[in-house]
This record gives structure tokens, C-alpha cells and sequence, in this order.
């Protein structure tokens, strides 16, 4: 990049812009090889990533760019202080990482991807067991790169992911939530269960139904698009371009509405995130803990209410008027306490009890302390200790999330760090917004948007996600907000 008459600040916008384009490339490409890529496309893809990913660590570690970092003066601008300590961060990691295991870890990556859907396809876990054990194996190598200070070395994962973050904070907050998760367990064990939405549902109506909804919550079609995957995600190929695939069933309505409004959730973040900042790398997220605090706010917050119920109920019958629903129906479907096999159907009392779970896995794996030919048998085991269930395939056990496959070490806590976040925005917004509850339920939810969109989207990574988030909610005890939140929630559904 010859840049001789832009300014420092300048030239580093430019850079910055130039791996955002870059980032937004490899987006596509992943959307892509989930959504209509062939088969027989695996190993070019596996190729190309790993050439995209070194060029972008290549721009990323230019000795210019590392120059630049070391010596801008941000001043008193508070974009420019942001930004310089984004790109601070972001250039130290890099510049540990050599360029040989950046390549080495994208083509891994793509290639135990492919290998998981197709081990998960079969029943089989040998043909993903060999091509883990290899990225398990760059994983730990890039920890050892990487690592300067830091107590564990699970805590480097996590710095990239959510910064601040520490295995020290974490195992106390999921000894307490557990505790608690238990204790609300046990107050609906043994009461009458709310029946379950049960009948067939068209996959042509449907596909209208996810459509209307995400378009009711605030996504912009104009800037986004639906399409269907085997693991529902989103995607961001930059700005004016927030995707979201989903995956619908014919003989459960609301499994594939709630994985939708989670993804419209991590879309519409996307799609408020301020441009503004372009090119000095804040027009980003804060973190992927407060990531998953906008998907599951939807999904979880607003999805599951009684509120939304009443939507819910009036879209659900447009599209299957042969099959009417009543809002009470939808409440007790969308709340029942059961402790299930599989995370993305967990109910939201149990969820973070298979998030625990997996956080303990992953770490021993890490570690070597958990051969990777022994992580299905683990994974039963710690299942049937934590929930009383125990899997019978490898698509409801160690094979059902996509993470491991695609190097996602130390993502999973994101999940519980973002229903954190969701339940104390939840409180805040109900003290500011008096009237939430009663705009939702006449299927107005601009006014939840739009707090959302002040407070959270455009600020961008202006600050760091637990600042960020106190900057809104004032102090607050994380843990207690999200127990209190479930309580209440069980209190409605259950009537205790």
C-alpha cells in the first residue's frame, strides 16, 4: 500500500478499511460453504481461506501498520483512544502468530468442518476424530505463541473473544449459576408440564412465518437475506450486508422460530453497528459475549415473554390457519423446563448447564488431560451427571455444535456471558421504557430496537463489553439478574 500524502491517522484508516474488506471476503466465503457450496468444493475452500487468512495476517503484521500502532497519539478523541486500543491488541496477538500457522489453521479448520458434518451425518465419530486431534493440536500451538502473562492458558482464548475475560472470573460465576440453576430446577420438578406445540407445519409457510418475524423485530431485508443451513448462524459481509440462515422443522414450529430470532438478533447488531467508524475498527462489536447478549435478548427476553406470545399467535395464525394457536399456548410451549440432550432445544433454565458442561470439556481437551478418542464417552458422562440424560447418537452428543470443528476454542462462555447481558438490559430497559411490555404485545418492537440501538449497537467497540454494558445498566449483580429473570419467567409458566 503506497500511502505517501495521508496522514498517520489516515494511512492507518486505510489499512484498517482494507482488512475489514478482507474479513468481510472470508465472511463470504464461510457463508458460502455452508449455504450452497457442493461437497466436492471442500478442499479448494480449505485452500482459499488458508490464502485469504495469511494475507490478511500479512497486512495485519506490515512492519508499517505495527510502526503505526507503536507511535499514534489518539489525543483526548474517544473513537481515536478505542481505536488504538483495538488495534494495539489485535497487532500484539498477530505478531506472535507466525503467518505459516494462521494458514495452517484456516485449512484445518475448513477441513474438520467438512469432516464434522459428515461424521455427525453417519453416526460416526472416526472420520472427525483424527482431523480434531490435528487442529486441537495448532490450537494449543497458537496458545503457546501467543501467551505472555496470562494465568491460564485457556485465558488466551479468550482474550480474543472476550476481552478481560479470565478462567479465574469464570469458574466462580458458573459455580454460582449452577448452584442456582439447580435450585430453580428443583422448584418445577414434579408440577405439571405445559404442553408442548405439537402438529405438522409446512416448510413453504413457515419459511413465510421466520421471514415476517425477523422483519418484525427490526431486520432489514434491504441489507440482510434468509437463506436455510444444517446449523442455523449469521454472517457479516460488511456493511448493508447482515445474513442469517436458518434451519426449519416440519414437526416443530417453534425449534426453528427461536433459532431465527437469534440469528436476526446477531444480524441487527450487525446491521446498527455505527459506520461512522469505519476504518478505525470500532465499528464492531465489543465483544462476542455482548454479541450473543443481542441474540439471545431476542430470542430469550422478547422471544419467550407473554408479550411476544400475543404476536406470535397472530402471525402463526396467518400462516397455518387450518392449525390456530392461542398467545397462553405459545407462553407455556416456549417455557417449558426440561432438561434436553441437545444445547440449541435447551430451555433457557438449563441452557447454561450444557454451556458449563462444554466449558469444562474443551478446557481438558486443551490440556491433553481429554484424549480426543475419549470425548464422546466424557461427553455422555457429563450429561448424565449434569442433567440425567444420556445421548444415544453422536448428533445429541459430542458431535451436535459446529465450534470444535471450526476452532471456535473458547466461544462457548460467550453464550452465558451474553444471557448476563441480556438479563441486566432486560431490567434497565423495563425501568426506561415503561410502556415495552405492552408495545410488544401490539407487535411494536421499535421501541426495544431502538434502546438497543442507542445504547448497545451504535457505540460500537467504543468500549469494552463489561464497561460498555455497565455504561447502560449501571453496577449490577450479573448472576442475580439472569436467576431472577428465570424465576420470574418460571413463576409465570408454571404459576408458582
Amino acid at each position: 500500500m503506497n500511502t505517501p500524502s495521508l496522514t498517520p491517522w489516515d494511512e492507518t484508516q486505510a489499512r484498517l478499511r482494507e482488512l475489514a474488506d478482507l474479513d468481510g471476503i472470508i465472511g463470504l466465503a464461510h457463508w458460502d460453504q455452508r449455504v450452497t457450496m457442493p461437497p466436492g468444493g471442500a478442499a479448494s475452500r480449505a485452500s482459499q481461506l488458508g490464502t485469504l487468512s495469511t494475507l490478511r495476517h500479512e497486512r495485519l503484521t506490515h512492519p508499517r501498520l505495527v510502526e503505526l500502532s507503536e507511535t499514534l497519539d489518539a489525543g483526548d478523541d474517544p473513537a481515536r483512544v478505542a481505536a488504538l486500543r483495538s488495534l494495539r491488541r489485535a497487532v500484539r496477538q498477530a505478531t506472535r502468530t507466525p503467518a505459516r500457522l494462521v494458514s495452517a489453521l484456516a485449512e484445518a479448520e475448513a477441513l474438520t468442518y467438512n469432516a464434522w458434518t459428515e461424521a455427525k451425518a453417519n453416526d460416526n465419530f472416526a472420520p472427525f476424530a483424527g482431523p480434531l486431534t490435528g487442529l486441537i493440536a495448532l490450537v494449543r500451538e497458537k496458545i503457546a505463541a501467543c501467551r505472555e502473562n496470562e494465568a491460564d492458558a485457556y485465558d488466551v482464548l479468550l482474550e480474543g473473544y472476550d476481552p478481560g475475560t479470565t478462567v479465574a472470573s469464570l469458574d466462580p460465576m458458573f459455580a454460582r449459576l449452577t448452584e442456582g440453576l439447580k435450585t430453580t430446577l428443583d422448584r418445577v420438578r414434579g408440577l405439571p408440564q405445559p404442553p408442548p406445540l405439537t402438529g405438522r407445519w409446512p416448510l413453504e409457510p413457515q419459511r413465510a412465518l421466520h421471514k415476517r418475524i425477523s422483519a418484525a423485530l427490526g431486520y432489514d431485508y434491504d441489507r440482510g437475506r434468509f437463506d436455510e443451513t444444517v446449523h442455523p448462524f449469521s454472517v457479516s459481509v460488511g456493511h448493508g450486508d447482515a445474513r442469517l440462515c436458518a434451519h426449519l422443522y416440519e414437526d416443530d414450529l417453534l425449534r426453528g422460530l427461536t433459532g431465527t430470532l437469534h440469528e436476526a438478533g446477531h444480524a441487527m447488531y450487525e446491521q446498527g453497528l455505527p459506520q461512522r467508524w469505519r476504518g478505525l475498527g470500532i465499528d464492531a462489536a465489543a465483544s462476542y459475549g455482548l454479541h450473543e447478549s443481542q441474540s439471545r435478548f431476542w430470542e430469550n427476553v422478547i422471544g419467550r415473554s407473554a408479550a411476544f406470545c400475543q404476536l406470535l399467535a397472530r402471525e402463526t395464525n396467518l400462516s397455518f390457519p387450518d392449525a390456530p394457536v392461542r398467545p397462553s399456548q405459545l407462553f407455556g410451549a416456549l417455557n417449558r423446563v426440561e432438561p434436553s440432550l441437545v444445547r440449541i432445544f435447551a430451555d433457557e433454565v438449563t441452557y447454561n448447564l450444557h454451556i458449563a458442561l462444554r466449558y469444562r470439556l474443551e478446557r481438558a481437551l486443551l490440556s491433553g488431560e481429554l484424549p480426543v478418542a475419549e470425548l464422546p464417552g466424557a461427553w455422555d458422562d457429563g450429561m448424565e451427571a449434569t442433567l440425567g440424560l444420556r445421548p444415544t447418537k453422536l448428533s445429541e452428543g459430542a458431535l451436535q455444535d459446529v465450534h470444535w470443528s471450526s476452532g471456535l476454542f473458547g466461544y462457548f462462555p460467550s453464550y452465558t456471558l451474553g444471557n448476563l447481558y441480556a438479563a441486566a438490559l432486560r431490567f434497565t430497559m423495563e425501568e426506561r421504557v415503561p410502556t415495552l411490555w405492552d408495545d410488544v404485545a401490539r407487535g411494536d418492537l421499535s421501541p426495544a430496537l431502538g434502546f438497543l440501538r442507542e445504547h448497545i449497537h451504535d457505540k460500537g467497540h467504543l468500549l469494552d463489553a463489561p464497561a460498555l454494558v455497565e455504561s447502560v445498566t449501571g453496577p449490577r449483580d450479573l448472576v442475580a439478574d439472569l436467576l431472577a429473570h428465570l424465576n420470574q419467567r418460571v413463576s409465570e409458566a408454571y404459576g408458582v
